[in-house]
């Protein structure tokens, strides 16, 4: 077992990473006085692993009981994070109580958030068992859900007490959440680690054969990246917009279609693919780079075409309802080079039109 942690001062967690995990010891060391927990869910992940958890912690003294969501993007409502509200009080879970989230990363956004907002703030713990989830959004502590208008724009930074990322739960997703994970993991060769790019270009097939060692590396190795970040800007002032690298178009993505059409990494990884083109016609990265990251995502199998209906302008009225505005501003994260990213706020909405329809020809 891997032990990383992110550094918050006093609100420092562990993020542990392995096989045959002992849920109920690693979730009584950073919950030493709780005794009862709310196990927030979903219909597909709850059946897998629902049992065993629920054993192994009343094996440790916990008196657990369940919140089951419907599955997927679809679902990240205020309906659904009300349910997980509800079954708090329905229980009588007091501010001596925990949730834990069991799911990727729409369970862990959503029962992160309604942690942050029962009784103003109960402790919590992350169980990711997606790719994606564990590589991104179980670290950090971004709790959401999504409006119509825009994704993720209602929620809070709220932290968890730990993550516990067993990579056994790999090896029950499909490779369409495969390739989503590999969205987030493509996404921080690029911003970051040069490097670790290069691996995933040896490595990335191994990836959907469920190569165990390939899979430990390439979580810890985002894990340790974004836990560097977050202890830096945890919440988002400077340093940490990196993570956002490819977010701004594929979110847009994702509002246009619909929630849960194309899961959140596959749009991502177009996102970037757009951004990293928008970074090539500025002169910013070299033909080379793009045809490198362009290639990665196309090994990682990762769509890389623009919805076919989808217009400049369609992208620009989604893009302005992103948290990322500031002050009417639209801000991009741009590729410079392979392992790093800058920010810009001067990029014209006439230029992502032209660049749109120019990509999409």
């Amino acid at each position: 077992m891997e032990t990383i942690t992110v550094g918050l001062g006093q609100r420092s967690y562990p993020i542990y990473i392995g096989t045959d995990l002992n849920y109920g010891e690693l979730i009584r060391e950073a919950l030493p006085k709780v005794t009862d927990v709310m196990v927030v869910t979903n219909t597909t992940v709850g059946p897998l692993y629902f049992d065993e958890l629920k054993t192994q912690l009343e094996e440790h003294d916990f008196n657990v009981s369940e919140c089951v969501l419907k599955d997927g993007e679809a679902y990240k409502t205020v309906d659904s994070w009300w349910q997980i509200l509800t079954a708090l009080m329905e229980k009588d879970f007091g501010r001596d109580g925990a949730v834990i989230a069991l799911g990727g990363g729409v369970v862990g956004d959503m029962a992160g958030f309604a942690a942050s907002a029962y009784q103003r703030g109960i402790p919590f713990v992350q169980i990711p068992t997606t790719l994606l989830a564990m590589v991104d959004s179980s670290v950090g502590g971004k709790t959401a859900i999504n409006h119509p208008l825009g994704k993720n724009m209602i929620g809070a930074f709220y932290q968890p007490k730990a993550v516990i990322a067993d990579l056994d739960c790999l090896k029950t997703l499909p490779q369409r959440e495969l390739t989503a994970g590999l969205g987030e993991v493509v996404k921080t060769g690029i911003i970051y680690d040069d490097k670790f790019f290069e691996f995933l270009k040896e490595h990335v097939s191994k990836v959907f054969t469920y190569d165990l060692d390939t899979l430990s590396h390439i979580v810890k190795r985002c894990c340790e990246i974004k836990a560097l970040v977050v202890s830096q800007d945890e919440k988002e002032h400077g340093l940490r917009a990196i993570l956002n690298y490819g977010h701004t178009f594929g979110h847009a993505i994702e509002a246009y279609l619909g929630f849960g059409t194309w899961l959140h990494g596959e749009a991502v990884g177009l996102g970037m693919v757009i951004a990293s083109a928008l970074a090539l016609d500025r002169k910013l990265i070299t033909h080379d780079d793009f045809d490198k990251m362009l290639e990665l995502c196309q090994s990682a199998k990762l769509p890389t075409v623009i919805p076919e209906k989808m217009t400049g302008n369609d992208f620009i009225e989604h893009m302005r309802h992103d948290k990322k505005v500031r002050h009417g501003v639209i801000r991009y994260v741009l590729p410079v080079r392979i392992g790093e990213v800058k920010i810009f706020s001067d990029v014209s909405d006439d230029e992502v039109k032209a660049l749109i329809s120019r990509l999409k020809a």
